[in-house]
């Protein structure tokens, strides 16, 4: 028989590319352990928080940046923070909507080879290694969740808060698609999932397709007064409890 060898990644690849030495292993959980703790620590007393999720690649001046920076101002007026992933393009756009309106804004950035660098429109912004960790903590935070047009991270981001609200895990919260002619595709790709099974109709419920920014934020809004009520705490911060 063919001896073959074994193919050890380099030690430069991924994070997550199979087993490694037991040390490693307790340092990458260690890592992961700190990261969520800081970021806990970092988050814990802000107020309520509508996160916003996007592509990275829209400018200035383009239609989604623009509607995206909007919806940060009107987020602030809301009395919410407005959180997103720290970056350029459509989490700029939100964060500075709500720094522009005397709102909160926060971000929660990555570490990537591209693209990725914190936008300066954030009173605070706590930078990850592991998009996992990231993915925590936008959503941990949240009451409502805004999906704008973007690539891979945003489907990513948006499928992930879909199937947590499809499953309770966070309670149903206010899922919003802003731009129906570029999530028509996707729209009608889930139609074929509820036809063939794979999801129940009743699923589609779960999300609002728009490109109404007023009915948007009623949805959010009527949500919002219908399952919560707000009341103080101890250090004069805000706590939502469920009624």
């Amino acid at each position: 028989m063919e001896k073959t060898e074994r193919i050890i990644p380099a030690a430069e690849s991924v994070y997550l590319d199979g087993p490694r030495p037991r040390v490693n292993e307790f340092l990458f959980a260690w890592n992961v352990f700190r990261q969520m703790i800081r970021g806990f620590r970092s988050l814990h007393f802000i107020d309520p928080c509508i996160t916003v999720f996007g592509s990275a690649r829209f400018k200035e001046g383009e239609k989604y940046y623009e509607v995206a920076r909007e919806f940060g101002k009107r987020i602030a007026a809301l009395g919410f923070t407005t959180m997103t992933g720290g970056g350029p393009g459509i989490m700029e756009a939100a964060n500075r909507g709500a720094f522009e309106n005397g709102g909160s804004s926060v971000g929660c950035n990555i570490k990537l080879p591209f693209e990725q660098h914190p936008n300066p429109y954030m009173d605070k912004c706590i930078t990850f290694d592991y998009f996992f960790i990231r993915k925590v903590l936008l959503v941990k935070y949240s009451y409502a969740f805004i999906i704008m047009p973007g690539g891979f991270g945003t489907m990513d981001e948006f499928f992930e808060t879909l199937t947590l609200a499809q499953t309770k895990v966070i309670y149903n919260f206010p899922i919003v698609l802003y731009g129906t002619d570029y999530f028509k595709p996707l729209m009608d790709t889930i139609d074929s999932m509820a036809k063939l099974g794979t999801i129940s109709p009743i699923d589609k419920s779960l999300m609002l397709l728009t490109d109404d920014m007023d009915e948007a934020m009623k949805y959010i809004q009527t949500y919002i007064r219908k399952t919560f009520t707000v009341k103080k705490r101890k250090r004069l911060w805000w706590l939502f409890e469920s009624r």
